[in-house]
This record gives structure tokens, C-alpha cells and sequence, in this order.
């Protein structure tokens, strides 16, 4: 390393031993997130519309192709972390593929959404492959883009009173992103002929388009600064890891494995639970007032999610992104035995036992209430595992000296995925069973066997999601109080390294806390 940049680092690690960002950056970076989720909301719960009912394609392969494509996501993503962590070029680490990203979605979203109509409903065979084509291109994009989400956070601050700061700036990214589809959809759908459309997507996917690079941008500028070598791992290096290492990396890191089933089986859980098939079903077949609930029942639980936000940070700050997480997946978990109850009460045609927002009555009150408070506590800590993802990083580095964030941002997103990409699919498999060839909308009339397939769609399978979370949160040994120790061992080491010495020497000096001098100490 020249002595320019030894100064420079030196000069870093001695004024600043914890690397904190200022307040424009953790509030912008996150939009990144938004940006992909942008996308994210579409894809999964309207393409299957448009497969289906404006391309002509069979509903099973719509389906179907969600699942396959999110397998294709998850093989991508070790490929993409590697390159990440081994690229270095004058605009950053994480900026490039940011850009480059969202370019190749909005190429796909194009050539899919617009050009596929362009083939002859008399050549379906084209369709078909066009739509796996243009499918796995939004694939690739998307996974160059959201990699760095959770890679690029492990440059932005390392402080632990600052990382749980940015599950609330990146739920408010996404609520931008994602939220402003999921509030649009319903009100379009109304008036543009419903989910099955031309018309409503002729809307949205230009919408979206501009949401999500306006979002890239602003992302862009969030990181800005961070995104250079002084503040990558211990020692500004680029790491060398081939893809036959990841088995070992993730045999090791016994955190991130823990992690790995928390995270997996949420995002599962919200696919399946957010997914709009599910949703019609619930307020239009069966309470038989979608546009009257859909809408105030989303608002409902993004208001009560507002304090929980305020609590999850406090609570993140005092003992622990761990010790949050774990709180309020309890709360949740217990709301939705009151939603599990009320909809087993649900009786087709009975007022009592009815959702109405007017008159409102005791049954609606007491699933507002259960609903709201459980849906308040989980989506609080929703997308907790993204700043938890930098701490296993940060252990990783402590661990064997190696800065990985791509590597261990898309470890976690590889078994993520394999495990989401399985919604769309139980949810095609459900309706399949019950004998519902078309996906429902919210004007589909109710069905014998919609019952059965919402409880355990919308209740069952995330409470046992939060169940398999708090079993594998109980051997997680990152708390609070064992990060601010590895971030005070990382920073001895990268200060020692800045200075000459070697890696391996500087691992071997400080190991456990006691080693650390008192001045890196927090």
C-alpha cells in the first residue's frame, strides 16, 4: 500500500474509530431498497396477472415461472457477491452495479410488459420464450441492484446506535417505492379494467420506471462518500474468495446461518400473506367488500406500525438489533392467535361475524385491533435481517480478516429467495386444489374451500414463519453488547494495519476484548 493512503487511512481509523455516516446518507442509501422494491411488488403479485390474462399464458406456468425465476435469482446471487467484492473502480465498489442494476430493469420491464404484446397471439410458442427471456434479464438486473443494499450498509456506518436507524429509513424507502404501487393498484385496477388489463399495466410499468431510477439516484448520492476503500473491512484490500469457498464461509459463520432461517422464513411468510391473490380473496370474496377494505386495512397497519418503528429503534439501541427482533415477533406471533380465532369465526352472509367499516362492528373492532398491533410489530422488524446482515459481516471480518459484503449479503439472499420463491407457487397450488383456474380479483365471488386456503395462507403460515424466527434467534450470539465489542476489536486491528503491520499479525495481537486498548473502547 503507498504511504499516501496509509496516512489517509491512519488519519480515518485514529479520529474516527467508529465509522459513522452522517444523517442525509442513512437516510438516502436505503432508497436503494425502494427502488428494487419497486419491482419486487410488482413481479410478485400482479405478473402473473399480466401472464396470465394479458399475454394468454397458462395460469400454472404464470405461477409457476415466480418460483423458477426466484430460483434463477437465488443461483445469481453468489456469481453477482463475488463480483461486488472484487470489483474496485474510480466510482466505487457498490455504485456501479447500483446504476448498472436498474438500467437492465427498466430494459426488461420494457421489452416484457410492452413487446411481448407485439408478438402474434398466433405464435403463443414465442410468447412464451420471450417471457422466460425477458424474465430472467429483470432477474439479473435486479439482483446487481439489490446486492448492494445489504453489502454496500457494511461501508455506510458500522456504529451500533446507527444501524438500526436504517430498517426505519429503509421501510420509509420502501413504502415509497413499494407502498406507492401498493396503494395505486387497487384505485387503477378500478377504473382501468382491473389486474387482467393492458390498460393497468400501459400504467403502472412506466410509473414504476420512474419511481425506481429516481430512487437509484438519490441512492446514489446516499453513499457517496462511503464508498470508498478506507472504509472496506480491516484493511481496504479486495478480497479474493472463490465460489467453492462459499460452503465453507457459510459453514463457519454459524451466526449468519441463524440469520438465514429468520429471514427466509419471514419473507415466505409476507409473500405468501401480502400476496394479492390472498388479499382479494380476504376482502372480496369473503368479507365481499374489497375496494371498501383493501385500501383502510393496508393504512391501518402501516399507522400502527409507526410506533413500533420508535420502539424497535430504542429497543435496538439499549440491548440489541437481536433482542428487538426477538420482542416483537413475540407480539406479533400472539396478535395473530386473535386474527387465527376471528377467522375461524368468519361465518358467508352473517353481519356480526363480518368485516365492515361501516357500521362498524365487534368482530371488525376486534381484528382491527389483533391485525393491527400483529401487523405493526412484524413489519417493524420486517427488514431488520438487512442491517443484522452487516453485523454478521462485521463478525465475518473479525472472525477471519476477510471484507465480504457481497458474499455475505447474497449468501443470506440465496437461501432467502429459495425459500420465497416458493409463495407464488403454494399460492397457485391452493387455489389449484379448491378448483380455481383464474386468479382471483377483488370482484371474484366467494368459493368453497376460500375459507381454509386464507386461514392458513394469512395466518398460519407466518406465524409459524415467526415461530422457526425466535427458534433460531435463541442461539444468536451478535447482541448488542458482543457487536460494539467486535467493532472495537475490528477498528485496533485496522488502525495497526494502516500503520504496516500485517493482517495476520494484527489478528493474531487482538482477539478478545481485553486486548483493545482503552481508547477504542465505546
Amino acid at each position: 500500500m503507498a504511504v499516501k493512503e496509509r496516512q489517509i487511512m491512519s488519519e480515518v481509523n485514529n479520529t474516527n474509530k467508529v465509522n459513522r455516516a452522517k444523517l442525509y446518507q442513512l437516510i438516502l442509501f436505503p432508497m436503494n431498497n425502494g427502488a428494487t422494491n419497486v419491482y419486487y411488488i410488482l413481479t410478485m403479485n400482479f405478473i402473473a396477472y399480466y401472464a396470465n390474462g394479458v399475454l394468454g399464458l397458462a395460469l400454472m406456468f404464470a405461477t409457476t415461472m415466480v418460483t423458477a425465476m426466484r430460483l434463477f435469482d437465488a443461483i445469481t446471487d453468489p456469481i453477482i457477491g463475488a463480483l461486488i467484492d472484487q470489483t474496485s473502480t474510480k466510482f466505487g465498489k457498490f455504485r456501479p452495479y447500483m446504476l448498472l442494476g436498474n438500467g437492465i430493469m427498466i430494459l426488461s420491464a420494457i421489452l416484457m410488459y410492452f413487446g411481448i404484446r407485439l408478438v402474434s397471439p398466433d405464435m403463443m410458442w414465442l410468447r412464451y420464450t420471450c417471457f422466460v427471456l425477458f424474465y430472467a434479464l429483470y432477474v439479473i438486473g435486479y439482483t446487481f441492484q439489490t446486492a448492494c443494499t445489504r453489502s454496500g450498509q457494511t461501508c455506510l456506518t458500522n456504529d451500533p446506535n446507527q444501524r438500526p436507524l436504517f430498517t426505519v429509513f429503509n421501510t420509509v424507502a420502501s413504502l415509497i417505492g413499494m407502498g406507492l404501487v401498493q396503494f395505486l393498484a387497487p384505485i387503477l385496477s378500478n377504473k382501468l379494467g382491473g389486474y387482467n388489463s393492458a390498460a393497468f399495466f400501459d400504467f403502472m410499468i412506466p410509473l414504476a420506471i420512474v419511481v425506481s431510477a429516481i430512487l437509484t439516484v438519490l441512492a446514489v448520492i446516499g453513499i457517496a462518500e462511503k464508498d470508498r476503500p478506507e472504509f472496506f473491512g480491516v484493511g481496504g484490500t479486495q478480497e479474493k474468495v472463490k465460489l467453492s469457498e462459499y460452503v465453507e464461509i457459510l459453514k463457519a459463520n454459524v451466526e449468519l446461518q441463524r440469520l438465514i432461517i429468520a429471514g427466509a422464513g419471514c419473507k415466505l411468510a409476507f409473500s405468501i400473506a401480502t400476496n394479492m391473490t390472498v388479499l382479494c380473496m380476504l376482502y372480496g370474496a369473503m368479507m365481499g367488500n374489497y375496494n371498501g377494505l383493501y385500501l383502510p386495512m393496508m393504512i391501518i397497519g402501516y399507522v400502527f406500525s409507526a410506533p413500533f418503528f420508535l420502539l424497535t429503534v430504542r429497543t435496538s439501541q439499549k440491548k440489541g438489533q437481536k433482542a428487538s427482533l426477538v420482542l416483537y415477533t413475540k407480539v406479533a406471533l400472539v396478535m395473530y392467535v386473535g386474527v387465527l380465532a376471528l377467522l375461524f369465526l368468519w361465518k358467508q352472509g352473517d353481519p356480526a361475524f363480518n368485516l365492515s367499516l361501516g357500521p362498524i362492528n365487534l368482530y371488525t373492532i376486534g381484528f382491527v385491533l389483533f391485525f393491527g398491533i400483529g401487523y405493526g410489530a412484524y413489519y417493524a422488524t420486517a427488514d431488520m435481517s438487512i442491517p443484522m446482515v452487516a453485523d454478521c459481516s462485521d463478525y465475518e471480518t473479525f472472525r477471519s480478516g476477510k471484507y465480504i459484503p457481497g458474499i455475505m449479503g447474497t449468501l443470506f439472499s440465496l437461501v432467502d429467495k429459495l425459500v420465497s420463491s416458493l409463495g407464488s407457487t403454494i399460492v397457485g397450488v391452493a387455489l389449484a386444489m379448491i378448483g380455481i383456474s383464474t386468479l382471483p380479483d377483488g370482484n371474484t365471488p366467494y368459493a368453497e374451500g376460500m375459507h381454509m386456503v386464507v386461514i392458513l395462507l394469512f395466518c398460519v403460515v407466518p406465524m409459524l414463519a415467526w415461530v422457526a424466527t425466535l427458534l433460531a434467534m435463541k442461539g444468536y450470539s451478535l447482541t448488542g453488547a458482543r457487536m460494539k465489542e467486535i467493532q472495537a476489536i475490528n477498528a485496533v486491528r485496522k488502525d495497526a494495519i494502516a500503520k504496516g503491520m500485517s493482517l495476520e499479525e494484527a489478528m493474531e495481537t487482538w482477539k478478545t476484548i481485553d486486548d483493545v486498548p482503552a481508547n477504542f473502547k465505546n
